[in-house]
């Protein structure tokens, strides 16, 4: 229950921070909201470590430093996708993506589900189906170029969880200090190489910094999660953070919810239920 509980929390702060993400991306280049959002991330990080404690161990150090790379990606990938939109049905397929990688994994290690988790997993995967079912004729469909960021981010969202997954559970906040240092590294690199291509145009400083503060807290919890439960269960119920940024692209930006839409935020409600018990 405890992990269940973490991973709706993590969930609900990835929606959120992905919605300001994306948000935050269409006021200017993606690497410029990307440059504000993931050192914010690390200074959350960097502030907790004295309550949490660290351990910096060889093998702390390396799956750390692969969650950061693939969380650079996955921060810049993200944003560009949301940026173009719309953002209800990107969202929800890039929470497909990242969901069935960490599910496969979490099997392969020897996960094993009792008869609510083998009936809600796949429940849960249906719901995130459901909520990224497309727009009818009056709705505003995806290009090709954004459906395949959103495949890329799902990927990069999905390493970066499994590489998290994988750090000592004894390392307290280590492999989130180190990951957000190496995607800030990234990031920064990224942008001096292509300075003259970034624009002129300002990033919106708040919007950009509160998504990568709740980016933060959203690993923090995910991670915490995945130590105390099953990874298969922790990253399903982690996927579901479309329904915040499809509610909250409905409330603010009047994007449109579709009956399917609805259904699948139920059927999550339903799988989450059934979850709890195993």
């Amino acid at each position: 229950m405890i992990a269940l509980l973490l991973a709706l929390g993590s969930s609900l702060a990835y929606g959120c921070a992905d919605f300001l993400g994306g948000l935050g991306a269409r006021k200017a280049h993606v690497l410029r909201t990307v440059m504000i959002a993931a050192p914010a991330s690390l200074t959350v990080e960097l502030l907790l470590w004295p309550f949490l404690g660290a351990s910096f161990e060889p093998a702390t150090l390396a799956w750390g430093t692969a969650s950061g790379v693939a969380s650079a990606a996955a921060f810049a990938l993200l944003y560009k996708t949301l940026a173009i939109g719309p953002m209800n049905v990107l969202s929800p397929v890039t929470a497909l993506v990242s969901a069935m990688l960490p599910v496969g994994v979490g099997l392969v290690q020897g996960e094993h589900l009792g008869w609510a988790g083998l009936v809600g997993l796949p429940l849960a995967l249906a719901a995130v189906m459901l909520v990224s079912a497309a727009n009818g004729a009056k709705g505003v469909r995806p290009s090709r170029t954004a459906l395949l960021l959103a495949f890329g981010a799902g990927t990069a969202i999905a390493l970066q969880l499994i590489f998290l997954h994988q750090a000592p559970s004894g390392s307290g906040v280590a492999p989130l200090v180190i990951g957000r240092a190496v995607s800030s590294a990234v990031t920064l690199t990224a942008a001096g190489m292509m300075y003259r291509k970034l624009g002129s145009d300002k990033p919106a400083y708040a919007i950009s910094a509160a998504a990568g503060v709740l980016d933060s807290v959203a690993n923090l919890l995910f991670l915490f999660a995945a130590r105390s439960g099953d990874l298969a269960v922790v990253a399903v119920i982690t996927a579901l953070y479309p329904a915040g940024t499809v509610l909250l692209a409905r409330s603010v930006l009047a994007e449109r919810i579709h009956r399917r839409q609805l259904i699948g935020l139920g059927t999550a409600a339903v799988a989450v239920s059934l979850l709890a018990l195993t």
